[in-house]
């Protein structure tokens, strides 16, 4: 292994936390400087990656210290900043969305294409023993040939939780865009690109008022569609039911669920890591069958996407969180949206390699 790569965070919000705290366990990645609009933030994040500084975003692309940056910026400035970083000359890995509409992504793919530059994507959950796991049951012929899916993710809004919750309402959020790549990206790696796509949607309540932090009670705008139903034709011929919400209180659906000609298969949460697999088949009618890990980064956390691509870049192959799948998976997001406001069935023009299976994997990145 050669030296670590360098990392510049853009970005000091909420999510950061959980990249510093993974990054700083890993071999192969180090944070050298955090950058945010408030100084104060970047400041604080800084002292969570030892050896880090706080910087200004002209600072951290000015320094050629610095190999690749984190972009954890809200989702309407991805593509700004993914651009200044690749006109920089260096690698970028963000946080999902790649961008916020499919031209912004474009872009930044093309930019980066130009400039032979890497461009990686959140969300690297599915390369834990979760998903990899339950893609490994799949690809195994253990539920027979897929046939069907449902994928489910509700809930009442992140205004209860999140103390500045604006930015999910915004264009580039909502369920679809905010949570709904976790479960596309999963869906891709266990079903394979999509298609074509049907939907609808709603927007029911059109302010949210914030419930925690130093603005509780503060009322805002809802801009987006904040409950989408949607049906997923996979190139596999596979289909899948859609669900994304922050309009329901609650529900005992399951994240996901495979359904094939010998089986079913429970999928565990694809917002995280890892999580046990249960199967039902044909040879056995009358309970699950718990599975545990046999594929995937064991302990992994918010950052082995971007550790992941680093091991890439110098072993000269592709990397498995790609801009190319991100892309795929925010087409696949728009057509849904755009299918639900014509009320048609719309063709998703895009298309995505699915990356090769994670095999059981129990080491840190860069720990030999």
């Amino acid at each position: 292994m050669g030296e670590p790569m360098n990392v510049g965070v853009v970005g000091a919000g909420n999510i950061s936390g959980q990249y510093l705290r993974t990054l700083d366990a890993l071999g192969n990645v180090r944070v050298r400087a955090v950058a945010d609009r408030d100084p104060g933030r970047a400041l604080a994040a800084a002292r969570q990656a030892p050896g880090s500084r706080a910087a200004t975003l002209d600072e951290l692309l000015a320094d050629d210290g610095i190999d690749v940056v984190l972009n954890v910026t809200p989702p309407e400035a991805h593509a700004e900043v993914a651009l200044a970083a690749i006109a920089a000359g260096k690698h970028v890995y963000g946080e999902k969305p790649l961008a916020a509409s499919t031209a912004g992504a474009r872009e930044v793919l093309r930019a980066a294409e130009r400039a032979r530059l890497r461009v990686g994507c959140a969300p690297d959950t599915v390369l834990g023993t979760g998903i990899q796991t339950a893609r490994s049951i799949v690809e195994d012929g253990v539920i027979g040939v897929p046939t069907s899916a449902t994928a489910v993710m509700v809930g009442f809004g992140h205004e209860r939780w999140h103390p500045d919750p604006e930015f999910y309402y915004l264009p580039g959020g909502g369920p679809l865009l905010d949570m709904g790549p976790y479960y596309l990206s999963a869906l891709v790696h266990l079903l394979g690109p999509v298609t074509s796509v049907m939907a609808a949607a709603g927007r029911f309540r059109p302010l949210r008022t914030i419930a925690t932090g130093a603005r509780a009670g503060t009322t805002f705008e809802t801009r987006v569609d904040t409950h989408v139903t949607g049906i997923l034709q996979h190139e596999s011929g596979a289909l899948t039911t859609l669900v994304m919400s922050f309009d329901v209180l609650a529900s005992r659906a399951s994240t996901i669920e495979v359904h094939g000609t010998a089986g079913s298969l429970v999928v565990p949460d694809p917002n995280g890591f890892d999580g046990d697999c249960a199967v039902r088949t044909t040879a056995d009618l009358t309970d699950w069958t718990v599975f545990g890990p046999t594929a995937g980064y064991v302990g992994a956390g918010r950052g082995y996407g971007l550790a992941e691509m680093a091991e890439a870049i110098e072993g000269a192959r592709p990397h498995r969180a790609s801009a190319e799948l991100a892309y795929h998976v925010l087409d696949c997001s728009h057509t849904l949206l755009a299918a639900a406001a014509e009320r048609t069935t719309l063709d998703v023009t895009s298309r995505c390699d699915v990356p090769p299976l994670v095999p059981l994997d129990h080491r840190a990145f860069g720990a030999g």
